[in-house]
Order: C-alpha cells, then sequence, then structure tokens
C-alpha cells in the first residue's frame, strides 16, 4: 500500500509540475517556483561578479550590450505578442563582459548574462556575437535552470519509491538497486536532459536572433571556428553539451525552417 501511495503522489506531483517552453512547444517538468530560482540565483550572481574581473576592453564591452539589449527586446516583444507578458516581468537583463581567457559565456536566471574575454577573441561581428547571446537568452527563456532542479528533485522522488520497493531485500541488493538507479539517472536522465538544453537553446536562439536582425548563418562559422578551437573535445556520452559536429549538425538542419518562418519578424538594426 505505501509502494502505490508514493507512485501516487510522484504521479501527481509530475503531472501538476508541465510547462511549455515558449517558441519550442516542448513540455518541461517545472516543481519549483520562479521566485525561488531568481531569488537564488540572484545572489550567485551577485558573489560572482564581486569577484571577478570586469573587461577594460570598452568597445567590445559596448558590443555585448549593445547586441544582447536588442536581442532581450525581440524576446520581450515575442513574449508580449504571443500571451506570455506574464514572463517579461522575471527578466532584469545585464550584460557583462569579464576579464577571463576561456571560450565561455553563461546566462543565470532572471536575464544575467557573462561573456569571457576569451570567447570574444573569435567572434568577429555582431552576427556572430548574437549567436553567443542568443544562446544564454534562450536558456533564460526556457527555464532551463528551474527545469534541472525539478528533474533533480523528481529524482529524489524516484529514489525514494527505489528505496520502498527494496526495503526488505537484502543489503547487497538495495546497494546495487541504488548504485544502478543513480548511475541510470545521471547517464540516463541529467546528461541527456542537458544535451537537450544546449540543443533547444542552439535552435532558441537562432529564433531570438533573427526576430533581432541578425544573420542566423552566421551561427554555423561560429561553432566551426568553436570546434576548431576545441571547445568540446569530451565524448558526447559523457558530456553535458551535445559534440560540435552534432550541433552544427542540427543547425544546419533548423536553419531553412528558422529565416523561413522568423525572417520576416526581423527588427531593423541601427
Amino acid at each position: 500500500m505505501k509502494k502505490i501511495f508514493l507512485l501516487s503522489a510522484m504521479i501527481a506531483v509530475l503531472l501538476s509540475g508541465c510547462n511549455k517552453v515558449p517558441i519550442s512547444g516542448r513540455n518541461q517538468l517545472n516543481l519549483v517556483s520562479d521566485s525561488e530560482v531568481l531569488q537564488s540565483s540572484l545572489a550567485s550572481y551577485r558573489d560572482y561578479m564581486s569577484k571577478a574581473t570586469k573587461s577594460t576592453q570598452t568597445v567590445k564591452s559596448a558590443q555585448v550590450t549593445r547586441v544582447g539589449q536588442r536581442i532581450a527586446a525581440a524576446t520581450e516583444a515575442y513574449l508580449n505578442a504571443n500571451g506570455m507578458s506574464d514572463q517579461v516581468k522575471n527578466f532584469a537583463w545585464e550584460f557583462n563582459l569579464v576579464k577571463d581567457s576561456q571560450l565561455n559565456a553563461f546566462c543565470m536566471p532572471g536575464g544575467k548574462i557573462v561573456v569571457y574575454e576569451g570567447i570574444m577573441n573569435i567572434v568577429t561581428s555582431d552576427d556572430e556575437l548574437a549567436v553567443v547571446l542568443g544562446h544564454e537568452v534562450a536558456h533564460a527563456v526556457a527555464k532551463h535552470s528551474n527545469e534541472r532542479l525539478s528533474q533533480q528533485k523528481a529524482l529524489q522522488y524516484g529514489g525514494a519509491i527505489l528505496g520502498a520497493i527494496t526495503q526488505n531485500s537484502s543489503q547487497a541488493t538495495q546497494s546495487l538497486a541504488s548504485t544502478v538507479f543513480g548511475l541510470g539517472a545521471n547517464y540516463g536522465v541529467m546528461l541527456p536532459f542537458s544535451r537537450k538544453h544546449e540543443t533547444e537553446a542552439d535552435n532558441i536562439g537562432l529564433v531570438l536572433m533573427t526576430m533581432a536582425g541578425y544573420n542566423p548563418d552566421c551561427a554555423l562559422t561560429f561553432w566551426q571556428k568553436m570546434s576548431a578551437n576545441g571547445s568540446n573535445a569530451k565524448a558526447e556520452f559523457l558530456s553535458t553539451h551535445p559534440s560540435d559536429a552534432t550541433r552544427i549538425a542540427n543547425i544546419q538542419k533548423q536553419l531553412p525552417q528558422v529565416k523561413q518562418k522568423y525572417g520576416s519578424q526581423r527588427q531593423l538594426r541601427y
């Protein structure tokens, strides 16, 4: 009876926590509130920025701000035009360039985006920078951080059910079951979901940069340069990101439909 109750409770929780991702339309699990995530992420962001060194490259810093704000404006315009105005209030956009030689950038929930100087060394235009910032803004719009936290909660529920099911088994069986569940959760759920998030951010980012007036074809040249610089040498099976070859192939597949569907919505650039 206890097993049935736990399983029923888990199913009820999962069903009540489903949202749709803007633009992609994918159903996602969301068991945490926006306020929880935003409060925690803002504290982490402020802590990071208090220790980071802001770039003194004024031209590139201005470029990051200019391109970022244009993509943010296109994002909010899309949300407002598609009945999602309530989500706009969650964003307080900030775009910072910091001193760090890594080829990287990251986004915190709420629209706090940091770009490293290292990645700017291979960016040769606003269009290529829009690939980076569109991808990061997409993570925020799709609430990937909320979903990751929700997945962890769901796995905790799953672990509790597993414990109830094996509670009358030998210690060795319980230990083996726990180990297998942990490995299966990591390589079967958490990492693939992270790769799914990266691919989704690539796809949504293409849409956002296109609507903001940037050339989405530059996504191919940008990621080809990233690949040449060894951006993701780890085997895809063990990585939180898709391989460069997988990413480039996906972008090539998505480009025609993105340009056809959203090209007419492109804003003029000034």
